[in-house]
C-alpha cells in the first residue's frame, strides 16, 4: 500500500460563524469518515486539525513574518495520511472526506528508495 495526504481546505470563515450545531456535524461527518476509510480497505496513518491561519507563521529564506504565507478564501485547515492500494482507491477515499466549507487535495507521498 502506498500513502497518500488527503489535504483538507477549507473557508475559516464559515468555521468562525458556524454555530455548535453545525460544528457537531462536521465532527459526526469525521468520526463517520474514518469508519468508511477502514470499510474500503484503507487505513488512517494519522490525521489532525489545525489551529486557524491567523496562528500561523511563515518564514521565507531568513524573513519571518506573522500570518500565512499567502491569503485565500480557502486555507489549509487539517489532513489525514492514509494508506491506498493506488491513486484510484487513495481519491476514493478522498471523495468521502468531509470538507463542508470547501475541498480536499489527495497527493501521494514521495518514496525514496532505500540507499
Amino acid at each position: 500500500m502506498s500513502e497518500y495526504l488527503i489535504l483538507i481546505y477549507e473557508d475559516e470563515k464559515s468555521y468562525a460563524e458556524a454555530g455548535e450545531a453545525i460544528l457537531g456535524e462536521v465532527m459526526a461527518a469525521h468520526d463517520r469518515f474514518t469508519d468508511q476509510v477502514t470499510e474500503l480497505g484503507g487505513k488512517i496513518v494519522h490525521g489532525s486539525a489545525l489551529q486557524p491561519t491567523s496562528t500561523a507563521t511563515s518564514v521565507r529564506s531568513d524573513v519571518v513574518t506573522d500570518g500565512p504565507f499567502a491569503e485565500t478564501k480557502e486555507a489549509l485547515g487539517g489532513f489525514y495520511l492514509i494508506e491506498a492500494r493506488d491513486l484510484d482507491h487513495a481519491l476514493a477515499i478522498g471523495k468521502l472526506c468531509p470538507a463542508r466549507f470547501g475541498g480536499v487535495e489527495v497527493r501521494p507521498v514521495m518514496e525514496f528508495p532505500d540507499e
